[in-house]
């Protein structure tokens, strides 16, 4: 139904010549987080065909390229990263208010003490419909140049199509937590061969916490598979135990310090090994994904290229994923975003990042975001399809159904509603 939505409007769904290669040049492009350089970035069918440093002769198409059309885009003064991967949201949630006063024993205390849906706010929230909220999830992880996300709850097909403005995880198994999450061995051996289980656990600082990895363990759910959100409440043997069995954890700093005023130290981070940054949603997180970078940096002190492989090839390791994302090289997925160039080194760029510097954002070689100046350097049909709005007075277009989704919010919230705690408007047509 919203495909026929889209189809039904102007400019819907993105039109473009199917054969077209597309070269990104005078970027400087980011090797890794300490290091980028200038070079030509050249697309095909989605995946990065080839990197030409601007030191060296340019490299002869390949066959295949000479029967394309070629479209090259001038991103002087940018530097262009690869796509962030956040490995845990709650996509629905991101238009409600942080909710709770804390701190708390656990994830329960603050389950019992916020949830009235008989009551405002979450009453007003719950009336916009799931999949207009699982929209909103998708643009607030685009504005900050995420490109792939990690759902914490049942893949939802009818939503998270082509046309949803990031990639969402498909391939995983799940479970919301040990006391909420049913058959946990049952989730777990259902797990698609190859992909994560993810789980809650630990969400707490009462002492029963620290033996639910245990638990997990004499369950036969814990191995190089599994992946656990928060940890907060493990001890030292915890962290042991998660690192014999090859087990990764998904850190979510602001989460844990709003629930619980206490998060994760760098010794314990280090004792675990497989850490990834995860944003949560707007329930409990400061804000969105550019914003936990920074609450991550300031609570322990981490430099930036540490953190750099949190949020790139370590999340993509850590969700499995096989395509290249998190990392720019020929062969990977065209998943890039271009930030203004500050002469300094990507990790840095990134830690010092907010949502208003993200001025594109490709995915698979798609737009999916456009500055209004980065904008004037694309042909007219790559615009297609984006539609505007302006958050907290900066102006993005998007590749959403916008106007749509305003239509249906504000029949619940009004006009003034947040996304992640940042206004959001209509924006011009």
């Amino acid at each position: 139904m919203l495909r026929q939505r889209l189809e039904g409007t102007p400019g819907g769904l993105l039109t473009r010549p199917e054969l077209v290669t597309l070269r990104l040049v005078g970027a400087r492009v980011a090797l890794d987080g300490s290091a980028a350089v200038r070079a030509s970035v050249i697309v095909e069918d989605g995946r990065i065909l080839d990197l030409t440093f601007d030191c060296l002769s340019p490299s002869s198409p390949s066959p295949s390229v000479q029967d394309r059309e070629t479209v090259e885009v001038d991103l002087t003064g940018y530097l262009l990263l690869p796509g962030i991967v956040n490995p845990h949201d709650h996509l629905e949630f991101n238009l409600f208010p942080r909710l709770g006063k804390g701190p708390y024993q656990n994830f329960e205390e603050w389950v019992e003490e916020i949830y009235h849906p008989e009551d405002a706010p979450v009453r007003d929230h719950l009336a916009v419909p799931k999949a207009v909220r699982l929209w909103w999830g998708g643009i607030k992880n685009l504005l900050c140049g995420v490109t792939t996300v990690c759902h914490h709850n049942p893949f939802e097909r009818d939503v998270f199509t082509d046309d949803f403005p990031v990639r969402v995880v498909r391939r995983y198994g799940w479970a919301h937590s040990l006391h909420f999450g049913g058959n946990i061995l049952e989730a777990f051996r259902g797990t698609p061969p190859g992909a994560p289980f993810v789980l809650h656990l630990a969400e707490g600082v009462d002492p029963s916490r620290r033996d639910e990895i245990f638990e997990l363990d004499r369950l036969g759910a814990l191995d190089r598979r599994t992946v656990i959100v928060h940890g907060v409440g493990l001890d030292a043997a915890g962290h042991r135990l998660l690192r014999q069995r090859g087990a990764g954890l998904i850190w979510c700093p602001s989460s844990n310090l709003f629930l619980l005023r206490q998060t994760l130290n760098p010794e314990g981070l280090k004792r675990i090994g497989r850490v990834a940054l995860g944003n949560d949603s707007a329930l409990t997180a400061e804000g969105d994904f550019l914003d936990e970078i920074r609450a991550a940096l300031r609570t322990t002190g981490m430099c930036s290229e540490d953190l750099w492989h949190l949020v790139t090839a370590g999340a993509a390791d850590m969700l499995r994923l096989i395509h290249g994302e998190g990392g720019i090289r020929s062969g990977s997925v065209a998943d890039l975003v271009a930030l203004p160039d500050a002469s300094l080194s990507p990790a840095q760029t990134l830690a010092r990042a907010r949502f208003s510097d993200v001025e594109l954002v490709l995915l698979g070689g798609k737009p999916r975001l456009f500055s209004p100046r980065m904008s004037q350097r694309w042909p007219d049909d790559w615009r297609q399809g984006l539609e505007p709005l302006v958050v907290e007075g900066t102006e993005r277009w998007v590749k959403a159904p916008v106007a749509w989704l305003f239509r249906e919010t504000e029949k619940a919230l009004g006009r003034n509603f947040e996304l992640a705690r940042k206004k959001v408007e209509r924006g011009a047509p």
